[in-house]
């Protein structure tokens, strides 16, 4: 079986999607955030032969949906997050997952793509077996996964600096200069500021992260792609 890490964030008023504010409040943006989560968790339980960890940071009794997606945690593998930077806690995410689960490979997201759904999992676990990485890019410049036949591999990440326009190309780059070559997946939107949010808002009618959107009061259809 194939190791399937989320990374993510307790969805606490303030601390997360601070660049959903205005015109959400930080109310709003964390409702959002734990949104998305909620259907991100549901998507990767529902994906086959798969070992759902999450890599966690923040505490959920305090977060908005807490009791909600404790409950959907229930059956998952926890590790808390650790390091000073971003970079950091992605590459000790994949290292700890690999001590708790050795041999395995592991596929890693994150909480900002609600829109992904099973079969697009799938088909990211089925390439991993078939290529010794894979890279899912986003269309702000960043990513949306990263897989890895051998996540020691994810040391790469140390040097990377993340959030930022240029991150999916710099990431690749320290990826091939330790020998690795990863076969590109399908780019995706991250819900990264307010305009993400409402397209993929308009793309996800009826579930919960489309209702915490439309609840900020904004129109989430008629948007330019």
């Amino acid at each position: 079986m194939n190791v399937l890490l989320l990374v993510a964030k307790a969805p606490v008023p303030g601390l997360v999607k601070t660049r959903l504010c205005p015109p959400a409040d930080p109310t709003q943006a964390a409702r959002i955030a734990a949104a998305s989560l909620v259907d991100t968790l549901a998507a990767v339980r529902a994906t086959a032969s798969t070992i759902p960890v999450l890599a966690h940071t923040g505490r959920f009794a305090d977060a908005e949906y807490g009791a909600e997606l404790t409950a959907a945690l229930a059956g998952w593998h926890l590790l808390p997050q650790r390091g000073g930077t971003f970079a950091d806690r992605l590459a000790n995410a994949h290292a700890d997952t690999a001590a708790a689960f050795p041999g395995r490979p592991v596929l890693q997201i994150g909480m900002d793509t609600p829109q992904i759904r099973p079969a697009l999992l799938t088909t990211a676990l089925e390439r991993l077996t078939e290529h010794e990485a894979v890279f899912g890019p986003a269309l702000d410049g960043g990513w949306w996964a990263l897989g890895l036949r051998d996540p020691a591999y994810a040391s790469a990440l140390r040097d990377v600096p993340m959030s930022t326009g240029d991150t999916g190309r710099r990431t690749l780059a320290a990826l091939r200069q330790h020998g690795v070559r990863p076969a590109i997946l399908p780019t995706q939107r991250d819900v990264d500021d307010w305009p993400a949010a409402l397209a993929v808002a308009a793309d996800l009618p009826g579930t919960r992260f489309a209702e915490a959107v439309a609840s900020v009061g904004q129109p989430v259809s008629g948007l330019p792609r």
